[in-house]
């Protein structure tokens, strides 16, 4: 598959989810904030930094960039997309996923080798993974408490919109240790820990971010 990857000024893990693409199996193709169109590409992914240098709120700017205008119609009509950090608070900030991404409640920048509970491997992102699969990769932030209201919460959880859930310590006061959600009907998904880091053995903590750009290559979507 042609594979989008998003760069917005201030982004930072673009070059790296490129990598973590091609590795996949799929072709990456680069686009920019200012671009007009999508190039063609079967899926998109928007990676981690500090677009627009995080002012307003993270993602709060980036959600008006003019690609975002094409992914969100994308999006709306089937097409996978994944946002890794950053890329999760745009889609929050874009409605494409429910609840929003708010300061670590400890106020502190984390980053750390996170061990994750995968809860939903129905998704373009994860059918590589086995339901309840237990997986170790990168996680930095300093605003990735994910928050809903009651009733959104209660919603995601009883339809199954948790893609991932932190296991062993949750590092930034996220609810019901969420890690990641997908929307209902599971094309977009939003991760908070950088699965594009633990893609090779030499660097990051091992492989277990690979199935996230695997997964695309293994299953068709419609």
């Amino acid at each position: 598959m042609k594979v989008g990857v998003v760069t917005f000024p201030g982004s930072l893990d673009d070059v790296d989810a490129q990598r973590a693409v091609r590795l996949g199996g799929n072709e990456a193709v680069a686009l920019w904030h200012g671009d007009a169109d999508l190039k063609g590409v079967d899926a998109v992914v928007l990676p981690g930094g500090f677009s627009y240098g995080d002012y307003l709120r993270c993602g709060a700017i980036s959600r008006f960039a003019p690609v975002m205008d094409k992914v969100v119609e994308a999006a709306k009509g089937g097409m996978p997309v994944l946002g890794i950090c950053n890329g999760f608070q745009i889609l929050c900030e874009s409605h494409l996923l429910p609840g929003a991404l708010i300061r670590n409640d400890h106020r502190k920048f984390v980053c750390r080798d996170q061990l994750l509970r995968v809860e939903n491997n129905r998704t373009p992102w994860t059918s590589a993974y086995a339901e309840g699969q237990e997986i170790r990769i990168v996680l930095k932030n300093g605003e990735g408490g994910f928050v809903a209201d009651a009733e959104t919460l209660a919603r995601i959880e009883g339809e199954g919109q948790v893609v991932a859930r932190y296991l062993e310590v949750n590092p930034n006061g996220s609810l019901n240790d969420i890690a990641g959600v997908t929307n209902e009907r599971g094309n977009v998904v939003g991760l908070m820990p950088h699965p594009e880091h633990a893609v090779e053995e030499l660097t990051g903590c091992g492989l277990d971010g690979l199935g996230f750009f695997s997964s695309l290559v293994e299953r068709t979507f419609a």
